[in-house]
């Protein structure tokens, strides 16, 4: 097992196949994300943003088309080096004990495999991501409903449609029913989704874990049940099959360009409508990432930029202010620190006068400016509520 961290042989790692299955879901949310960014300065983005499912949707099937007609592998798979091979198992039986031994052989996907792999890759995401946002819809639904209760008091739309006073009573009555049946019929189904989709979404989950730890502990070759169900294994594309890639996709396109048909103006412009799409989708993988890389290199560029000039100035503290003057007929200070300059001796209850900065025993400093209202160090006019005590001997 070793979990496979070496990468030798053909078969992928896991890690190689996790970020493989991981890069569309990855790549959605950041265009849906660049998409939201840019709508907010051109509003008509916001009608690609209401059809999100549908854009991502025929995006990657153009994407994973080519990239399977090409490369044999889809969209994410060709960006890692990896290929798709179809499985086939060949029977061999030895002379001496007539047993059998199954030997695995790989070889090129059919136009089948291929058209299968896009409706896997593209359409079954698309049918996965349609019934979350119905069952979303629905659990939102249930909850407004238990908060505020039914409101069955509502209007239909088919009085909107007919005129009562030109109509007959017979023809408005069988509107109604017939578009209450429709919407009853309707809310069936979506109940009905509600009600599966929890159960579809945890068999897939699960299948999809089960799959993923065999395939992690040398179990099992398929990654997923999807490829089981193809009969595909995913591989390493050696270096001949990277070089033959790009005579492969000229044979197909020369190949293309020789079934052009019609007058010469027509072919020409044929010619030139054929060479934008396959400019295009050459770099439609490495344009995409990186015009998705830059968008975000860019947004976090100015926002960093924003965040600096919205956020305050901050100033260095200022400088000390330079210790006051020993007056020429102020008390000297005593050369240790710890000692009053007032009676020279230690300092009990150590207190501060607040203009000078000088400290000072308590009770002598308090007899002092009692008696003289000023500083005995620099003579600085002071009282008693200018004394400070000081607290750090506690």
């Amino acid at each position: 097992m070793l979990f496979q961290v070496g990468g030798q042989g053909t078969r992928p790692t896991f890690f190689e196949m996790a970020a493989a299955q991981q890069l569309p879901a990855s790549l959605r949310a950041a265009l849906t994300y660049s998409l939201g960014v840019f709508a907010l300065r051109r509003p008509f983005l916001h009608k690609v943003l209401d059809y999100d499912d549908e854009f991502f949707a025929l995006l990657m099937m153009v994407l994973e088309a080519h990239s399977l007609r090409t490369t044999d592998a889809s969209f994410s798979e060709s960006l890692y080096g990896l290929r798709r091979r179809a499985v086939k198992i060949t029977h061999k039986k030895h002379s001496s004990n007539m047993e059998s031994n199954d030997k695995i052989q790989h070889s090129g996907l059919e136009k089948h495999q291929k058209v299968i792999s896009v409706a896997f890759l593209v359409i079954l995401p698309y049918i996965k991501s349609k019934l979350h946002s119905i069952y979303n819809k629905e659990r939102e639904a249930r909850l407004q409903a238990s908060l505020w209760g039914h409101d069955d008091d509502g209007l239909d739309e088919s009085n909107f449609l007919l005129d009562p006073g030109e109509s007959s009573h017979s023809q408005v009555e069988s509107l109604r029913i017939e578009g209450s049946s429709l919407t009853h019929m309707k809310k069936r189904i979506m109940a009905i989704i509600a009600a599966c989709y929890p159960w579809i979404h945890a068999t897939n989950e699960g299948l999809s874990f089960a799959y993923q730890l065999l395939y992690l502990l040398d179990a099992t070759g398929f990654y997923g049940p999807g490829l089981h169900a193809l009969g595909v294994h995913v591989c390493r594309a050696t270096g001949q099959e990277l070089m033959d890639s790009s005579s492969r996709i000229s044979r197909i396109r020369s190949r293309e360009l020789e079934r052009l048909r019609g007058p010469p103006w027509l072919k020409a412009v044929q010619r030139v409508l054929l060479s934008c799409i396959y400019t295009t989708l050459d770099y439609a993988q490495t344009g995409l990432i990186a015009a998705v890389f830059f968008f975000k290199m860019m947004e976090w560029w100015y926002q960093s930029a924003e965040e600096r000039m919205s956020a305050p100035t901050v100033y260095p503290p200022p400088p000390p202010p330079p210790p006051p003057k020993v007056a020429e007929d102020g008390i000297p200070l005593p050369p240790e620190r710890t000692l009053c300059p007032l009676c020279s001796q230690k300092r009990v209850n150590p207190s501060v006068i607040a203009v000078s900065g000088f400290v000072f025993c308590y009770a002598c400093i308090f007899k002092y400016v009692s008696q003289y209202k000023r500083c005995p160090v620099t003579l600085m006019p002071a009282t008693v509520e200018h004394i400070r005590r000081l607290f750090h001997d506690l």
